[in-house]
């Protein structure tokens, strides 16, 4: 009797509905503040995917311009279609004007960059003078919009981060020029480190001026 009791239990245990695995053990909690450090994370990498492109693409159009091969004007074309693409990331927080403005000011950035260039292969010094006096107030212009548009981007620092911008790239451009290429090398090296550092200030202030944005629906 014993047995077919414990034989009758076995059988009512088979019969019973098998429990899907994801409801034997209660699933993680999204907590809001890892939601958010997500959201974070996401517009940190953008970001820095944006910037990269531009200290990227700026090094392809300098070797390609002081090698005169006819791949400049293909890099020139992606690099102006990155200051697009960085003023399209900054409209979805500032709106369309404000990224229209900035795309401006980045695509003047760029064209003084060419016009410092040409200047350096010919050895124009004062062309090349002049190309860097404009560049600097440019670098000014840029880091005035952002910090107006930002409190948490003080203009102070951001004006600091523009001129190490265009220092680092000009060694670049000089270091290509005199053939120096472990010069070149620590030149790219020093562009990249400070680019991501200067995206990752952006998307930092973002996050900080708009935390309802990173916050989950």
């Amino acid at each position: 009797m014993k047995t077919l009791r414990l034989l009758a239990v076995a059988l009512a245990c088979l019969a019973l509905p098998a429990v899907p695995s994801s409801a034997q053990q209660p699933a993680p909690k999204t907590t809001a503040h890892t939601a958010t450090k997500q959201a974070s994370s996401d517009l940190r990498q953008n970001m820095r995917k944006l910037w990269t492109d531009h200290v990227v693409w700026t090094r392809g159009y300098i070797i390609a311009a002081l090698n005169g091969t006819p791949d400049a004007q293909a890099a020139a074309d992606r690099l102006m279609k990155n200051q697009e693409d960085i003023g399209n990331a900054i409209a979805v927080y500032y709106g369309a004007p404000a990224g229209q403005q900035l795309t401006a000011l980045l695509k003047e950035h760029i064209s003084i960059a060419v016009d410092l260039i040409k200047a350096a292969k010919a050895g124009d010094k004062a062309a090349q003078q002049q190309a860097d006096y404009r560049w600097q107030q440019n670098g000014v212009e840029i880091a005035t919009f952002l910090s107006k548009a930002n409190p948490n981007w003080p203009k102070d620092t951001l004006t600091d981060m523009m001129k190490k911008h265009l220092s680092t790239t000009t060694t670049e451009v000089v270091a290509r020029l005199n053939k120096d290429w472990n010069a070149d090398v620590r030149a790219f090296d020093a562009i990249y480190d400070h680019i991501l550092m200067m995206s990752d200030a952006i998307s930092a202030g973002i996050v900080k001026q708009f935390p309802d944005k990173f916050r989950p629906s």
